[in-house]
């Protein structure tokens, strides 16, 4: 795999049961990258390792007076130089595409499983972790698949250098083969703890970066309430602990690379002294003195990777268990389905709650508890929540979680009460896989957007037409009125067999809202549209209206009938008090007329 080919056609189905295994079955998926970067790394390192001896030939060739020999090492160190110089640009270039493939493996793998849950993500894991396994976990575990390799090279070529040494100079070597495994082994016992204070960093900073998502999305209500120097405080709080965290992780690999400068450093000292003796007695010659210490110093090189390949899965290792723990999340009902990939057509129905939506009409749902009707609305898109037991929805008699997931998402939209605006120009936001049937400006027109594409235009001095204008990161440029309504448009472009709207003008004034009904039920003409809502603006215009109370049915008219005949309708609606319903059943309110024109 090239970084020219990504994304990758199938990322696979990842090993999730813990993250060492993920981070084995990622390093399992890129055999061939690394066994590239493996076979550079062997050429670099080698051939950097053969320095010492050609040097030591060069040398004693001098002492011995042979300028045959001396042109020989000189045309063994240019050819070690060469092998350096390819397999370190070679080793580089496999390395970062081992790097950047296995991050954009996880990513492709998190946004399938983003897509695949849906809004079930974010209930069972806090949206700040999201975002911190995409961005700097991605990387911290692309950086251990790569270094594994140069790891692998790097201890392949030490082992060959010892056994070498052994060979070449039996007394100076058996002191190197032993000294060099004491080197590499030496900061093992100190792992554990920069490995706990590394995760602990991680957990911190975690939650940081969930404080702050949380802050930065809820910042125009906290300025609203005076809450914002709050969260501020906190979130200065929350970065000093991370700040503090970091400080004693660093100070932990900051000693491990003390020692590991260290204990190289004493080797190099017992190596020399020891050969200098052996030199005076004359058991060695000076030129094998030389390759021996020059061969010990430059296995310092391939020796810091022992400290990078600890480094690397001591942060790896937590934010492979984050991505881990996001990928092993399934949907409750099976994503493949046990039917054709069909798209029914009929009538909606929640067998739960006895809630009927019949095909092409309108329907508005009144619930009284926001929650309620929320958890209603994902259960009949068919993104039930996992924990729940209760049947699923059913479209022209056919049950939603026997669909494949492509299938039911393009029976039923969802449309919740929150939803999400993409950056970019308006242009690629209304640009979604669509019937055809609408055209952009017939969703526009029926959503009310004309004043935010009068806003669009002026706020892009670049734009000549308000489709080209930008949209900042989730449409925070806009009121929420305007968003609630450009979101609305772009769920109307799609024109589904069943559209569910979750509290669609809740953001809007009446007069806007008013316009808004009769451009969906105009637009909608023919097509089963569900709207959760309590505004009479929206009831009124509904053909048929469905109170959900305590978890069933409990009424079903049209808007002006159960007001005068449900009292619990009526409590929702007109925002009755307790008192004010008694008081209307003695008679002592005024006529529902003036109510109904209230509100």
């Amino acid at each position: 795999m090239q970084i020219q080919d990504l994304p990758y056609p199938d990322p696979g189905v990842p090993d999730a049961r813990s993250g060492p295994r993920f981070l084995v079955w990622l390093g399992r998926n890129q055999l061939g990258g690394q066994a590239k970067a493996l076979a550079w790394g062997l050429l670099h390192f080698m051939s950097v390792s053969g320095l010492p001896f050609c040097v030591g030939f060069a040398v004693q060739a001098v002492v011995d007076r042979s300028g045959a020999r001396l042109g020989m090492a000189g045309g063994l160190i240019a050819l070690c130089g060469v092998g350096i110089a390819l397999g370190d640009s070679m080793l580089h270039r496999a390395a970062v595409t081992n790097w950047i493939t296995a991050a954009a493996r996880v990513q492709q793998l998190l946004a399938r499983r983003t897509a695949l849950l849906g809004s079930a993500l974010t209930r069972r894991v806090a949206a700040g972790e999201i975002v911190a396994v995409s961005t700097g976990d991605v990387e911290k575990i692309g950086w251990f698949v790569e270094a594994v390799s140069r790891f692998t090279a790097a201890a392949v070529t030490i082992v060959f250098v010892c056994v070498a040494l052994v060979v070449y100079q039996p007394a100076l070597g058996v002191v190197v083969a032993v000294g060099v495994p004491v080197l590499a082994l030496a900061v093992l016992p100190l792992l554990p703890r920069a490995t706990r204070r590394a995760d602990f960093q991680r957990e911190k900073a975690g939650h940081a970066t969930e404080l702050a998502s949380d802050t930065v999305a809820g910042l125009r209500v906290l300025r609203g309430i005076g809450g914002e120097e709050l969260f501020l405080d906190r979130y200065r709080r929350a970065s000093q602990e991370v700040r503090h965290a970091a400080v004693r992780s660093a100070r932990m690999w900051a000693l491990i690379s003390a020692i590991q400068v260290l204990l190289p450093g004493l080797l190099l000292i017992v190596v020399v002294w020891h050969g200098v003796n052996l030199a005076r007695e004359g058991r060695i010659t000076v030129g094998e003195l030389v390759t021996v210490y020059s061969a010990v110093m430059l296995l310092t090189y391939p020796l810091r990777h022992f400290e990078e390949i600890a480094m690397a899965y001591s942060f790896s290792r937590p934010s492979a268990k984050r991505a881990a723990r996001v990928l092993s999340l399934e949907r409750a009902t099976d994503g493949e389905g046990s039917r054709e990939a069909v798209v029914p057509a009929g009538d909606l129905y929640d067998p739960a709650t006895g809630l009927l939506a019949p095909a092409g009409r309108l329907t508005a749902v009144v619930c009284g508890d926001p929650d309620t009707a929320g958890v209603l609305a994902e259960r009949l898109g068919g993104h039930a929540a996992d924990s729940s037991a209760l049947p699923s929805a059913l479209v022209g008699g056919v049950p939603l979680d026997e669909l494949p997931l492509d299938s039911a998402r393009s029976a039923v939209l969802v449309q919740d009460k929150d939803p999400v605006l993409l950056s970019g120009t308006l242009r690629e936001l209304l640009d979604v896989p669509a019937s055809g049937d609408v055209s952009p400006e017939e969703a526009l027109a029926a959503a009310q957007c004309g004043d935010v594409l009068d806003a669009l235009a002026q706020g892009s001095l670049d734009a000549a037409d308000p489709m080209d204008a930008r949209i900042t990161e989730r449409g925070r440029s806009l009121s929420g009125g305007q968003r609630q309504r450009l979101a609305l448009a772009r769920s109307l472009i799609t024109d589904p067999e069943v559209l569910v709207l979750d509290e669609p003008t809740s953001a809007v004034d009446s007069h806007t809202e008013a316009r808004i009904a009769d451009g969906v039920r105009s637009l909608r003409q023919g097509r089963t549209t569900v709207v959760f809502t309590s505004s009479p603006l929206l009831l009124d215009h509904a053909d048929r209206v469905v109170l959900v109370h305590e978890g069933e049915v409990a009424a079903v008219g049209v808007h002006r009938e159960l007001l005068h005949s449900e009292p619990r309708y009526r409590a929702v609606v007109t925002r009755e008090t307790d008192d004010e319903t008694a008081a209307h059943e003695l008679g002592h309110l005024p006529e529902l007329e003036e109510i109904e024109e209230t509100a």
